[in-house]
């Protein structure tokens, strides 16, 4: 038995001060193509932890064993060590490069009990802002500000130790020294988000959730659990009252069969030895009755998780307002106001890019007449910035009488919604399915940038067609300019569904900022590198 699907109806205001995770930990995957969902996803919020501490109780049927939990502190910690070290010594030998060749090198108090002491403190702080807690380990940024906050803190307190002591430190040291340790951690977190999301991808180092909830909302927070291994969940079991036990419902991807109703949780959770309760959606008891069952698996050392209402949107747009000891949380609009500052990024980059690649631009333009000795542009409308139509430009990879054959090849299209895809479409020339790999092909974009049409960074410039097909909330794509690369490209670009791409373009249009659009420029590089989706 498979239980239909829509988003889900309920919202649960929790009265024990979630914190909201970044939305792209469970990105959804399962969407109706038909109808993008306009909140996009619910990421779940932890409200207690025993889970993770000594004692936990954890069965045959648990994935990730206490050990291991227990484990992972102690191995990230020892990797922080020996990172801080390094990062002394490096700063120690690059400031003091003399006393390599010394026979008698400097010996000094700061080298052997201050710089320690400074490493000490530093993990002390790391441990204290608790940026090893294996619940943020490998998702979302909240890590990496943790990391970033309590070196900063460490920095802080060093400066004013030393002035209120009148010590006289080696501030060319330390100003090596503390940047090189930061980088050092944040390359360390990197690795083992890496090496964590390899392990969570075979199914190991997974907390195994028991998700309560109507079937709407089951089925809608249960697939996207299924569909993200590595946020660290993997779906167990399922408690309805809205489907037999012995039903097997399906998460896109996996399936979890009902073991009873929503009167007996607790039970269902001892007895499936999970390790986490995910509430998914609205429960009938309300805020009295969540407090109880929070409680409740406390004592039993299972973690309680609630699907956040607060879905899609960013956690800078998100403040805490506690009225009478229930914390109401405020969500504030999408800014614009600095679109003048991306326009002179815009402007910048793409006069920078066409002067430096116009080398390129000419042994590609070269390449495409030699091939076929058709033109060496393809232009094509497009809808931009408050649906406005503009041409758009690129080179031309396809033959050119492309446009007249994709009536007969729709049987073979590979796309959903208004989108025609091809892995292996007979209409890309030899030349075309090189540019296509590399994205060379995207290169004269540079110029639609350049007179305003498009900016490097944006959703994906659509088709007049797309937007006629456009439903719901779709439609908030225009309220930005479209970019060369953006979520979508940085994600997977051909290999994404219509839907899933709608909803990129929509999390990237309610919350845009400045740095954001750095960090997809950022990741645009090795995402080109890689050719994923590139077609």
């Amino acid at each position: 038995m498979s239980l239909a699907m829509r988003p889900p109806t309920g919202a649960v205001p929790t009265v024990l001060h979630p914190t909201v995770l970044h939305p792209t930990v469970l990105p959804p995957t399962v969407l109706p193509p038909s109808v993008p969902h306009p909140s996009g996803l619910h990421p779940s919020v932890p409200v207690s932890s025993p889970a993770w501490a000594a004692g936990a109780t954890a069965s045959h049927r648990t994935v990730a064993p206490a050990g291991a939990r227990r484990g992972f502190v102690p191995a990230v910690a020892l990797l922080d060590l020996v990172l801080l070290l390094a990062a002394f010594v490096i700063a120690h030998v690059v400031r003091f490069p003399w006393e390599l060749a010394s026979v008698r090198p400097r010996s000094g108090w700061f080298e052997f009990v201050v710089a320690p002491a400074i490493v000490v403190v530093w993990m002390l702080l790391l441990s204290a802002f608790r940026t090893r807690d294996p619940r943020i380990a490998g998702i979302g940024g909240d890590e990496y500000r943790r990391l970033v906050t309590a070196s900063l803190v460490a920095v802080a307190g060093v400066a004013v130790v030393a002035y209120a002591a009148q010590l006289d430190l080696a501030r060319g040291y330390v100003a090596i020294a503390f940047p090189l340790g930061l980088a050092f951690l944040a390359l360390g977190r990197k690795g083992v988000r890496t090496v964590l999301a390899r392990s969570r991808a075979r199914g190991e180092h997974l907390q195994d959730v028991l998700i309560v909830g109507d079937a709407e909302d089951v089925r809608y927070v249960g697939a996207r659990i299924a569909a993200a291994p590595s946020a660290g969940y993997r779906v167990r079991a399922v408690v309805t009252d809205c489907a037999p036990v012995g039903a097997e419902v399906d998460l896109g991807v996996a399936t979890a069969p009902v073991v009873g109703g929503i009167e007996d949780v607790l039970v269902h959770a001892r007895a499936e030895g999970v390790s986490a309760v995910v509430v998914a959606g609205a429960v009938r008891g309300g805020h009295a009755r969540l407090r109880r069952l929070g409680w409740q698996l406390e004592e039993h050392g299972v973690e309680l998780v609630v699907s956040s209402p607060l879905a899609d949107i960013a956690a800078g747009r998100v403040h805490e307002r506690p009225v009478d000891g229930l914390p109401l949380m405020h969500v504030e609009t999408p800014d614009y106001r600095h679109r003048a500052g991306k326009r002179a990024l815009d402007v910048v980059g793409a006069a920078f890019g066409l002067a430096l690649l116009s080398p390129v631009l000419a042994v590609v333009a070269l390449a495409i007449r030699a091939d076929d000795g058709g033109p060496v542009f393809f232009r094509q409308v497009r809808v931009g910035r408050g649906g406005a139509e503009f041409p758009i430009l690129k080179f031309r990879t396809m033959c050119v009488d492309a446009e007249a054959r994709m009536a007969a090849l729709q049987s073979e299209n590979e796309g959903a919604g208004p989108l025609f895809k091809m892995k292996d479409d007979p209409r890309v020339t030899r030349v075309g399915a090189f540019l296509r790999r590399t994205s060379l092909d995207e290169l004269p974009q540079l110029w639609n940038v350049l007179t305003g049409s498009m900016s490097l960074v944006g959703p994906r410039p659509a088709l007049p067609r797309e937007v006629a097909l456009y439903e719901d909330f779709a439609d908030r794509r225009l309220l930005v300019t479209p970019g060369i690369t953006g979520l979508w490209q940085v994600s997977g670009r051909s290999d994404l569904d219509w839907a899933e791409g709608v909803r990129l373009d929509l999390h990237y249009v309610e919350n845009w900022s400045f740095l954001h659009d750095l960090v997809i420029l950022a990741r645009t590089v090795p995402s080109v590198l890689r050719s994923r989706g590139a077609y």
